[in-house]
C-alpha cells in the first residue's frame, strides 16, 4: 500500500482540515450533500491508522488556528469560497510562517482565491469559471508522483463547477493533473509549489452543491496528497541576520561608505 511505502515515518500525520464552513450552514442544498460540513465529511472518509485528523472552521477563535493549533499540525487542508475577505490577516501570516518551516498545505477548489493561496502563489490566482454541473474528466499527467499513486490514467465527475484557462499560478508549479469539462475548457486542476521548508498542493475538485469529495479517486489523491505534503524538514525559517560568523573575520584595512570601498 501507498501508505506503508511512503511513510518511514510511522509517527501518525497530523492533519488540520479547516473549512469556513458557511454554504453549509445557510444553504439546505448544500447541507443535503455535506450535513456534517465539508470538514467532517473529509475527516471522515480520509480517516486512516496513520492520520491524527482534527478540524477547524472560520467561526471559532483565531479561526481554530492559533499558534499551538499550527505547531502540532503537519498537514493543513483548506476550504473556503464565501468568507474569504473574513479570514484574519494576522492567522494567514502565522500559516505561511508555518509553511516556510515545513508544514504541508493542500489547498482544495475555490481556496485558489484564498488569501493563504495568494500569498503562496504570489499572483492574483485568478482564473474562468461557470457553474452549470458539467462533466468533468481529469487526467493524470505525472503518473509518476506520489500524489499520483493508485490513480486511473483519468476519471471523471459527472457534475462540476467549471474552471478554466488561463489560470494565474506561478511560474514554478510542478503539474500533476489536467482537467477538460464538457464545455470545451482545460485546466491545470492539480499542482505543488515548494514554499520555503513546506510543500503546497492545489487540487480543483470540490465545488460545495456537487458530491465530488465522496468519489474514489479523488478521495485518493487527497489522501495521497497528505503524505506527500508531510513535513521533510521542520524548523524555524531560517533570520536574515547573522551576526556572529563561523569562523573568525580577519581585519580589513579599508572602511564602507555610501558611495562603496574607501581605502582609509
Amino acid at each position: 500500500m501507498f501508505e506503508k511505502d511512503f511513510a518511514m515515518n510511522t509517527t501518525p500525520i497530523r492533519v488540520t482540515i479547516w473549512n469556513e464552513f458557511v454554504h453549509e450552514k445557510k444553504e439546505p442544498s448544500v447541507a443535503a450533500v455535506y450535513p456534517d460540513g465539508i470538514h467532517g465529511m473529509l475527516a471522515k472518509y480520509l480517516a486512516a491508522p496513520d492520520l491524527a485528523i482534527r478540524a477547524a472552521t472560520l467561526d471559532e477563535p483565531e479561526h481554530g488556528l492559533t499558534q499551538e493549533a499550527l505547531d502540532a499540525t503537519d498537514v493543513l487542508l483548506w476550504w473556503g469560497h464565501a468568507a474569504h475577505d473574513q479570514v484574519s490577516d494576522a492567522v494567514v501570516a502565522r500559516v505561511q510562517q508555518r509553511v516556510w518551516e515545513g508544514m504541508g498545505i493542500l489547498i482544495l477548489h475555490s481556496g485558489h482565491m484564498s488569501k493563504i493561496f495568494r500569498a503562496l502563489n504570489g499572483t492574483s490566482s485568478k482564473l474562468h469559471w461557470r457553474e452549470v454541473g458539467e462533466r468533468e474528466r481529469l487526467w493524470c499527467v505525472d503518473p509518476a508522483h506520489p500524489i499520483a499513486a493508485g490513480v486511473p490514467e483519468h476519471f471523471e465527475l459527472p457534475y462540476e463547477e467549471m474552471y478554466g484557462e488561463p489560470f494565474m499560478i506561478a511560474g514554478d508549479a510542478h503539474l500533476i493533473f489536467m482537467s477538460w469539462f464538457e464545455g470545451g475548457e482545460v485546466f491545470r486542476s492539480g499542482f505543488t509549489l515548494q514554499r520555503g521548508f513546506g510543500r503546497m498542493f492545489y487540487f480543483r475538485p470540490g465545488h460545495e452543491a456537487f458530491p465530488s469529495y465522496y468519489n474514489e479517486h479523488v478521495l485518493k489523491v487527497l489522501g495521497n496528497g497528505i503524505r506527500w505534503l508531510r513535513p521533510t524538514v521542520n524548523r524555524p525559517y531560517p533570520k536574515t541576520n547573522v551576526p556572529i560568523p563561523l569562523e573568525p573575520i580577519a581585519p580589513k584595512d579599508f572602511t564602507f561608505s555610501k558611495v562603496g570601498i574607501v581605502k582609509p
